[in-house]
């Protein structure tokens, strides 16, 4: 699979995916670390991406865009150290392969991973 990290995810969390076998960035690496959230997206859809974030303003951007991607996997998470997401993350893709794939906003708590399908009717 295809993911670009958002800022608030660790570079530990791109090298992990990347030990995995995915194709993964950051931001950082592409010198988009001051990009606009619309941008972000647009990146993320051109190259058939999922966006891993823990910024809430992504899912609310995808929920009115009326669009099916990018899939966006979002963190809501107290600990938000590189250890905690690489395991909630793998959580998440041994059970919503499919859903990533089709398009979704998931979000990822300690208890709970939450899937909605994209596009979102309003």
């Amino acid at each position: 699979m295809r993911f670009l990290a958002d800022m608030g995810i660790s570079m530990r969390t791109v090298a992990w995916l990347r030990q995995q076998g995915h194709d993964a960035i950051h931001l950082r690496e592409e010198n988009l670390h001051r990009s606009l959230d619309e941008d972000v997206l647009a990146k993320a859809r051109a190259e058939k991406r999922i966006l891993l974030t823990m910024d809430l303003d992504f899912g609310y951007l995808m929920a009115v865009s009326g669009e099916q991607l990018p899939s966006v996997i979002l963190f809501r998470l107290a600990d938000e150290r590189s250890e905690v997401v690489n395991e909630r993350l793998a959580d998440v893709l041994a059970q919503c392969k499919g859903d990533l794939e089709a398009g979704a906003i998931i979000s990822v708590s300690e208890v709970a991973i939450r899937v909605r399908r994209l596009p979102i009717q309003l």
